[in-house]
């Protein structure tokens, strides 16, 4: 009798485990190498729509997943949470590949994802609505790969892209098709091998408050917007190292608008060419597209279009730069772009200033505004 007694209280033990909460709402799975679930794969075979999975600490080693649930939270806890590929793939594509709608994903680390038709990624988004806060996504074929879902906004924060590119030109740091919206902000990309830092088909697309930079690396463009798009690229700092494989930091419609939006708003960048030649913004012709309060580092012109509304762009050394050496591009007392902006409508101005490694405060409002992508606080 005390032995049946024992299994039933196991069994009875093992079910709360495995489903935590009311069985008619939302549940939080816990995942870790001494629980029950000892995989976030093994998470994604239970999970219901509108779950929780938070994921211990440690390395999940050749671990990939499908997720296919709706309104699902992805969180690392308690330290590093770090899924290596390990030459292993969900689908052949990718180590998460996500097919629910509204998934969050934060604090995890995606690497080393490679596939056979060399298009691998971190996270694979087939579903609508992605924010991903908190992550890494490094050495992989793409780090994020989302392809086309005109009801999809796709959302980055404080996160970290590097290394990724399987040096064909084709895959990227991040690459999003053709969704609604795209929005990366504190951010930091750099990189990348052969291909783009950022690449976004979107329809609108907001690209503030981040560094994007080449290091040492042949990415080619810093941000590519290939059908245009409205959209903002505003108070990032973009430094073109001297391996990249194309002259220009950021292209606008190169691929062809279709029906897409031409405006594109160009605010408080700083920008840095490390090659010897290049363009800072090159524009599609029949670009709707205006330039402001860009500080402009090295050689190079400001966009490659006549007639293009700039006003209050200005070339400067690096003199006056807190640690240009290691792309600290913050302005330094008697710097010559402190208090030379212009006005720029509200919807269109530097709200986010980035923070190293991959954070974001708001941009204060000191006097008049300074040129380029940081405010000197006085």
């Amino acid at each position: 009798m005390r032995r049946t007694l024992s299994v039933v209280l196991g069994s009875v033990l093992c079910l709360a485990v495995l489903a935590p909460a009311d069985a008619g709402g939302p549940r939080t799975w816990r995942v870790g190498p001494d629980r029950e679930l000892t995989t976030p794969s093994a998470a994604a075979a239970v999970a219901r729509d509108g779950d929780t999975v938070l994921i211990d600490a440690g390395t999940y080693a050749g671990d990939v997943a499908t997720w296919t649930q709706d309104d699902l939270t992805l969180r690392g806890r308690g330290g590093r949470v770090h899924l290596r590929a390990e030459g292993r793939s969900a689908q052949g594509k990718a180590i998460w590949v996500i097919a629910g709608d509204r998934t969050a994903v934060d604090r995890i680390e995606f690497s080393g994802a490679t596939v056979p038709d060399g298009n691998g990624a971190g996270i694979r988004q087939e579903g609508e609505d992605l924010t991903v806060t908190r992550s890494r996504f490094h050495d992989n074929e793409n780090g994020i790969l989302a392809g086309a879902a005109p009801g999809s906004d796709i959302v980055v924060r404080r996160s970290r892209f590097f290394r990724n590119g399987a040096g064909d030109g084709y895959t990227h740091n991040l690459y999003i098709g053709a969704v609604r919206s795209l929005t990366v902000t504190g951010s930091w990309l750099w990189g990348a091998d052969e291909g783009h830092e950022l690449k976004s088909r979107a329809a609108r697309n907001t690209i503030a408050g981040n560094l994007i930079s080449d290091h040492g690396a042949t990415a080619s463009y810093s941000i590519d917007l290939p059908n245009g798009g409205r959209s903002l690229v505003a108070g990032n700092t973009i430094v073109q190292g001297p391996r990249s494989a194309n002259s220009a930091l950021v292209s606008y419609g190169a691929e062809g608008f279709g029906s897409a939006s031409r405006e594109l708003w160009v605010v408080n960048n700083t920008f840095v060419n490390r090659r010897a030649t290049g363009t800072f913004v090159s524009l599609a012709d029949g670009s709707d597209a205006q330039l402001r309060n860009n500080l402009l580092v090295g050689p190079g012109d400001l966009t490659n279009l006549d007639g293009v509304p700039a006003r209050a762009n200005r070339r400067v050394g690096t003199q006056r730069f807190a640690d240009p050496a290691h792309d600290d591009f913050r302005l330094r007392a008697g710097s010559p772009a402190i208090d030379r902006g212009v006005r720029v409508p509200q919807r269109w101005r530097a709200r986010w200033e980035y923070v190293h490694p991959a954070g974001q405060v708001r941009r204060p409002v000191v006097r008049r505004v300074d040129l380029g992508a940081f405010e000197r606080r006085r």
